[in-house]
């Protein structure tokens, strides 16, 4: 049996499914055992809308897990993603102690970055330092041990709703979890589905998802940009609902047996059955009108991607491309018409770099989730939310079971 501390649970709270990922640190790397996905009822654009459709969703989906998994899980790793998301870059200056920067002048490098004026509706989830400069010398990934009077720190610092952040950790708290941190959902995914090589390079992730496209822009190793665009496939879903005068259930799937995203790679003499609603007569369409429903949508929501990655003012150091990734990303020709739009090399992200279920993970709708868990084996740093007794006995009796355990 393993420690339970080498458990790691990341769990992906999305606009259409809550995906619970268990991994399982081993001597060769991490493995993993479990898997839970349940349809999410709460959320709306990434952001929680109904606490107990939420809780629901999650609970069912952890339950899963530990029965595929064999395991008791006791916290998890949470994504966030959602229109409420923003970044900002910052720098902080510090002179170096004694004439070799440390530890402790790195730290304190970043912590004068952070030091920025934040509204009180604001909670600052990551401080990702991009480069330093020792003195006069820029572009130090690593400056500990470098000779020098001045350090300074640059950062790229994302924040997020305060109340988004606390329904996310309510809504796991109450099906008995703790949460060891809230993580940026493309933050995370990129860990599962890039190379550092890509990072190297410079490469733009874009995740699309049902609620929200999320986007992270790499550069010379270090992540340069974040946003969040409150669109994704679910805008696709409605089109093809109403363009078909079909039942959402009904779009949905239609969407993800039969979608297209490029027209050209569709045969002339394909056609699809639809079910129509109001106990119609199923009809037969021709695929070829389901990908001009699909097609122009698609196009909306990475033209819209190529521009926040344009406005991030790294669009020329892009030689890697874009790796598209989430559940979307599994419609047929959207790298084909990837390529049109952001007219660069792009390519679909599967999780890479683990064991254990490998076959059953390979999709990347569990890139989110496999990055969660990814992501805490190399921030491991305890439990940052946990969940509340509902009273002062509950307290108590806890604190004595403590010392009983402690004594024998």
């Amino acid at each position: 049996m393993a420690k339970r501390e080498n458990i790691i649970v990341g769990l992906d709270i999305g606009t259409t499914k809550t995906c619970a990922i268990v991994g399982e640190m081993t001597t060769s790397g991490m493995d993993i055992i479990g898997i839970g996905t349940h349809p999410s009822k709460g959320l709306r654009k990434g952001v929680v809308v109904n606490i107990d459709n939420t809780v629901e969703s999650i609970k069912y989906a952890i339950e899963e897990a530990e029965l595929m998994s064999g395991r008791e899980i006791k916290s998890v790793f949470a994504g966030i993603a959602g229109g409420h998301i923003t970044s900002m870059n910052s720098h902080g200056i510090v002179a170096v102690k004694g004439g070799e920067v440390d530890e402790s002048d790195v730290k304190r490098a970043v912590e004068a970055a952070k030091a920025i004026a934040m509204p009180l509706d604001r909670r600052l989830i990551h401080s990702l330092p991009k480069y330093y400069i020792v003195d006069d010398q820029d572009g130090v990934k690593d400056p500990i041990g470098m000779s020098g009077v001045r350090l300074e720190a640059k950062i790229h610092m994302v924040t997020a709703s305060v109340t988004s952040v606390e329904n996310i950790v309510k809504s796991v708290n109450r099906v008995g979890l703790d949460v060891n941190d809230i993580v940026l959902e493309q933050l995370a995914s990129s860990d599962a589905v890039m190379s550092q090589d890509e990072k190297e390079l410079g490469v733009a992730l874009v995740d699309i998802g049902g609620g929200t496209t999320d986007i992270a822009v790499f550069a010379d190793g270090s992540i340069k940009h974040t946003t969040v665009l409150p669109i994704g496939g679910n805008y696709v879903t409605n089109d093809i609902s109403v363009g078909l005068r079909t039942p959402s259930v009904v779009a949905e799937r239609t969407k993800i047996q039969y979608g297209c995203a490029y027209t050209p790679l569709i045969s002339q003499d394909e056609t699809i059955e639809v079910s129509s609603v109001g106990g119609r007569n199923p009809r037969n369409v021709s695929r070829h009108v389901l990908g001009d429903i699909i097609e122009p949508r698609i196009a909306e929501i990475l033209s819209l991607a190529h521009r926040e990655i344009i406005k991030s003012g790294y669009e020329d150091l892009l030689a890697a491309g874009v790796v598209l990734t989430g559940g979307t990303s599994n419609i047929e020709g959207i790298t084909e018409l990837g390529e049109q739009v952001f007219n660069m090399p792009v390519r679909r992200g599967f999780p890479d770099d683990v064991g254990g279920i490998v076959d059953t993970i390979n999709n990347p709708i569990y890139a989110t989730g496999v990055g969660l868990v990814l992501y805490g084996s190399t921030n491991q740093s305890g439990v940052l939310f946990k969940k509340r007794e509902k009273n002062i006995m509950g307290r108590i009796t806890k604190s004595v079971k403590k010392w009983f355990d402690d004594f024998f």
